[in-house]
């Protein structure tokens, strides 16, 4: 298995769950992306960031 591709839906899997987040609860939670940074503030449910970076490395949805 690439291990490249591996870190690349692990990344993705990260972002789009904040954002996902963010999007729930603005209020609690902002995210912005320029490129491959990304500036967080606010609380984050890192149960759910865990939860969607193991099932990305599993091949899960």
């Amino acid at each position: 298995m690439n291990e490249g591709n591996l870190e690349a839906k692990a990344i993705n899997a990260v972002i789009e769950e904040l954002q996902r987040q963010a999007a729930e609860n603005p209020s609690k939670l902002q995210v912005r992306q320029a490129g491959d940074k990304l500036a967080v503030h606010g609380e984050i449910d890192v149960d759910a960031v865990v939860m969607v970076v193991v099932g990305s490395m599993a091949g899960g949805p």
